[in-house]
């Protein structure tokens, strides 16, 4: 099993999209923080799950990147401009992914 950094916090909880109002359900492996639909997120977290950041901005993803034996979205906030980088997982819409990395 990988190990979690020391400033991660499980939150694996339901959600309403805020891009696509599709409801998202808990991923049940490890901390959900996108949606599988639309692969969007929101700019809550200053460390993995501790959602002390103020921002609040739209995470969209603009690109995908090959990470070991799997694939990371990469996400800019469209309110502050950070830019982000958290795994996909394996529910999400695969469509989606490849529209993205033609996009770039």
């Amino acid at each position: 099993m990988q190990e979690k950094p020391k400033n991660f916090t499980m939150i694996d909880e339901e959600f309403t999209c805020a891009v696509c109002g599709k409801k998202v359900m808990p991923l049940n492996y490890s901390a959900r923080d996108h949606c599988p639909y639309c692969l969007s997120s929101m700019h809550l977290d200053i460390n993995p799950g501790d959602r002390l950041c103020d921002c609040k901005g739209i995470l969209k993803p603009i690109d995908i990147e090959k990470f070991k034996d799997t694939y990371k979205i990469i996400y800019k906030c469209e309110k502050c401009g950070y830019l982000h980088k958290n795994k996909v997982a394996i529910d999400d819409d695969f469509d989606k992914i490849l529209e993205i990395m033609q996009d770039k």
